[in-house]
């Protein structure tokens, strides 16, 4: 019995370090690149490192975290592909939320959904980036919740633990674009508008996210051009 008990806070603990991680990442706590070290991650929440371990393990085989050696384990650097990739299922699975969620909402939800573009509003307008990206965050997961698909918000918390990073990074260069396109959501969520909530919300992902594609072509050109200056030293080097 005493095994099977300390089976069990094992258990219990592991998988509140997870969850812990997966809230970090999702809010952007943790930035792209960014180095996680087990042991001190272990000493910051008071634990042993075996389930600070088997969390990372976890969100390793998720692809939210990569692990290059046992020493190396960073946030990784969303490439254009990859994101255009993503984007292309966000919108599907995205949509899908919001179309239902536009057939149930009831007068508390959509309070709910109005309550968090409000606060929205506020952060952009006092430079509150954190909280900014915090409440878009909210607005979208509040979709799937509204919609009633459980099965569809673990689908979609799993994209958002690579999406998180990255759109923490550049949410505070998107000012009221980042914003703006959730007024359209609203509205045919007011109207119990399916269809149209769902071409609101790609339009948001689309035209929203505008940015962190900009973001992204930027870093690969400056990557590609830093390439290339480091090979042209070596060949100067070698002659």
């Amino acid at each position: 019995m005493t095994d099977a008990l300390d089976t069990l806070e094992h258990d219990n603990l592991g998988s509140t370090v997870y969850h812990l991680l997966c809230n970090a990442l999702i809010q952007g706590k943790l930035k792209p690149g960014e180095r996680l070290k087990i042991r001190e991650l272990a000493a910051r929440l008071g634990t042993s490192v075996t389930p600070v371990r088997d969390a990372i393990l976890r969100l390793v085989q998720e692809q939210a975290l990569a692990m290059k050696s046992a020493r190396d384990i960073r946030v990784p650097h969303m490439t254009e592909a990859r994101y255009l990739e993503i984007r292309a299922i966000r919108i599907k699975l995205e949509g899908l939320a919001a179309e239902m969620a536009a057939q149930n909402a009831s007068a508390e939800q959509i309070a709910l959904l109005e309550e968090l573009v409000r606060q929205n509003e506020q952060a952009i307008a006092d430079g509150d980036t954190a909280r900014g990206c915090d409440l878009n965050q909210r607005f979208h997961f509040a979709l799937v919740e509204i919609a009633g698909m459980p099965f569809l918000q673990g689908i979609l918390y799993r994209i958002w633990l690579q999406m998180g990073p990255l759109i923490a990074e550049v949410y505070g260069d998107g000012g009221d674009d980042m914003l703006d396109f959730h007024y359209p959501v609203l509205a045919a969520i007011r109207a119990h508008d399916g269809p149209a909530a769902a071409r609101a919300i790609s339009d948001d992902i689309l035209c929203g996210g505008q940015v962190i594609l900009q973001h992204l072509q930027a870093a690969a050109a400056a990557s590609a051009e830093a390439s290339a200056a480091s090979g042209a030293e070596h060949s100067d080097a070698g002659e």
